[in-house]
């Protein structure tokens, strides 16, 4: 029966792209006795499997929790195996020299491609293997290695190779030929032990530096690359990774901060756990919010964006063995779910609990202060733009149903907590039209006050006040005004030109946004006589990619044409994409693809700023450092003192 599964599923399989990932922390997997421990508790025995092999056969105990954490998971009785691959991974001095070559070449040129994964050198293509079949295929790496170990001879030798798109370090020949015979052996063993179709990497072995990188870092990064002392001791441990198949395409976000669930359709977040997110599954997010499954439960669920960070994939993948192969000691961590921020496992935990734990910062010395003098003459002759995102949204701090919970039968606004506005604008098509033009949060308005107060401490003077329709986008705009002390003394320019990609606004029309007039009368500084570039009714639902990025920059294109000679600065207010979308081509830059916009936008925070400054008179843009520190700020989850306190 399983195997009929597995084969009537391998057009599945094949349609999956496996990627390269970095590699976790290493371990070895025997679960025979653990196996017989949770049958005699009752666990039907694809389930107990199931948990040891996710757990990377730890122990009983961390299988048990896995259990119990996954017992609402729809996919818990799903047959579907993971999948695995080899690879060979250093360790010792020379992974020290490539951790330091990792860290100084993503300081000096960026992220590329290579720092996706960690150093490795592939023995062998992804594969699948049936989870009654992991401990057969765990004893078989183990037998292999046995048996091929004086074979290998130390050190294995490298040779550093650079062109214009990639730099690496081979494997000599001979050296290459013998692992790849290990390999090859291996597989053959797993294929007839552990009933797997296995291929072993026919290419050159290599370990991968840097790839798809820009044309100008070569030079820095071939610097860097011959700085790496290939002579380092080192020992190579073939590690036996999994992962889990159905989430091998999806993006990979870990959790920063917990979060309480207001609505059915959202999902609970455990501070550490990683969620899977698939790109074609966010039509049913609104902007902030992203939908994906939780590693920790399998659940399914929306949640807001600024509580996760990207991860990489394999920081959720499974170690299944773990063993050197040359004639050297090398020390054998447990087994379980990879986990780390740099290349050792007790460093990067350490690292990652100072990161999220604010109070490992304390008590170590007095923080610098960056001091920001006033602008320099010739700064105040250039024209310059600031572009800013709007503020706390109050459907991502009380969830997208607030409307529903804030109003009463009457259409009165009822405010339930303190970080809720105390009065809101009236809507003359009612209270429902909140559901797609959201307000911003007490403490939204307190973040745009604060960028206000900096941007006049900073001597920075605000000519023109441009903002996207969107009501959270206005009050932004009027509390920045506030902070700089302008407010009834500039006057904010609605404009519908600004509004945000339109495919992310769900359902089948618009927002409806508060007229100028009425935002007026709501005591809102706006410029009620401003005539629009792109006036409300020429945006369209679900436009395309290349029609948003192309009205954004028009419109800020006519929008800086309309102000030069007038004014030296400009502020825009609008959305995270507008960060992007309004100021790359002014720098005469084309667009990024959609795929790599969307990674950009998803790391803007609220009152995310940056700065613009127009070169001479030729036209041409670039980016400058803003003249204001950046607003760094977390969640502060619900608190009911009678839930918390009066327990019996």
């Amino acid at each position: 029966m399983e195997q009929g599964v597995m084969a009537a599923k391998e057009d599945l399989y094949a349609k999956v792209t496996p990627r390269r990932q970095r590699q976790p922390r290493l371990g070895t997997v025997k679960h025979g006795s653990a196996l017989d421990v949770l049958l005699s508790m009752g666990f039907p025995k694809t389930r107990a499997l199931k948990a040891l092999v996710s757990t990377g056969g730890k122990n009983v105990q961390a299988a048990c929790d896995w259990l119990f954490s996954h017992v609402d998971d729809p996919f818990l009785d799903d047959p579907l195996p993971r999948e695995y691959v080899l690879y060979l991974r250093p360790s010792g001095p020379l992974l020290q020299q490539l951790s330091s070559f990792w860290q100084q070449s993503r300081l000096s040129c960026g992220k590329n491609k290579a720092h996706n994964i960690f150093p490795h050198i592939t023995l062998c293509q992804f594969f699948m293997c049936a989870d009654a079949k992991v401990e057969a295929l765990s004893d078989v790496l183990q037998a292999t290695v046995a048996k091929w170990k004086t074979h290998i001879p130390p050190p294995l030798p490298l040779e550093l190779y650079t062109s214009s798109t990639f730099i690496g370090l081979f494997v000599e020949e001979q050296v290459a030929e013998v692992l790849k015979s290990f390999a090859a052996d291996f597989a053959s063993e797993a294929t007839a032990k552990a009933d797997v179709h296995i291929e072993p990497h026919k290419k050159q072995l290599h370990v991968t530096l840097a790839y798809h990188f820009q044309a100008s870092h070569l030079q820095v990064l071939e610097k860097l690359a011959k700085s790496v002392d290939l002579s380092s001791g080192c020992d190579w441990l073939a590690v036996l990774f999994s992962r889990d198949i159905r989430f091998a395409n999806h993006e990979t976000l870990q959790v920063m901060y917990p979060y309480v669930p207001q609505n059915d359709d959202e999902l609970e977040l455990m501070q550490g756990d990683f969620i899977f997110m698939s790109p074609v599954e966010q039509s049913s997010a609104s902007e902030g919010w992203v939908y994906g499954t939780s590693l920790g439960t399998g659940l399914s669920g929306l949640l807001p964006e600024n509580y996760v960070t990207r991860a990489d994939e394999s920081d959720t993948w499974v170690v299944h063995g773990s063993h050197s192969v040359l004639n050297c000691a090398s020390p054998s961590n447990s087994g379980g779910v990879a986990s780390g921020l740099l290349f050792d496992g007790k460093l990067n935990d350490s690292l990652l609990d100072s990161l999220m734990d604010p109070s490992a910062h304390t008590g170590l010395c007095p923080p610098m202060q960056v001091l920001r003098q006033p602008p320099s003459q010739s700064s105040l002759s250039k024209m310059r733009l600031f572009v800013c995102r709007h503020g706390e949204r109050m459907d991502v701090v009380f969830g997208k149903h607030w409307v529903s919970q804030c109003f009463d039968s009457k259409g009165r606004y009822i405010r339930s907590n303190l970080n809720m506005p105390s009065s809101l604008p009236s809507r003359g098509g009612g209270h429902r039209d909140y559901d797609k033009d959201c307000p911003i949060t007490v403490f939204g308005s307190t973040q745009a006050r604060l960028v206000g107060e900096a941007l006049l401490e900073s001597h920075t003077t605000i000519d023109f006040v441009y903002c996207s329709p969107s009501l959270r986008c206005v009050q932004t705009a009027h509390n920045i005004l506030q902070g700089l002390q302008l407010d009834g003394k500039t006057k904010i320019r609605v404009e519908p030109g600004l509004f945000e990609w339109t495919k992310w606004v769900s359902g089948t029309c618009l927002p409806i946004w508060i007229p100028p007039a009425e935002l007026a009368t709501a005591n809102l500084c706006v410029d009620t006589t401003y005539r629009p570039h792109f006036p409300v009714n020429k945006l369209t639902v679900s436009e395309s990619y290349d029609t948003y990025i192309s009205r954004s920059f028009q419109v800020t294109r006519e929008i800086l044409a309309e102000c030069k000679n007038l004014g030296n600065t400009v502020l825009i207010v609008a959305h995270a994409s507008s960060l992007e979308a309004c100021t790359r081509q002014i720098q005469g830059l084309t667009p990024q693809n959609s795929k790599d916009f969307v990674q950009v936008v998803r790391k803007i925070p609220y009152l995310g700023f940056c700065a613009c400054e127009e070169m001479g008179d030729s036209g041409v843009w670039q980016l400058v450092d803003p003249p204001i520190l950046p607003l760094t700020h977390g969640p502060n989850h619900s608190f009911n003192w009678r839930e918390m306190l009066m327990q019996d």
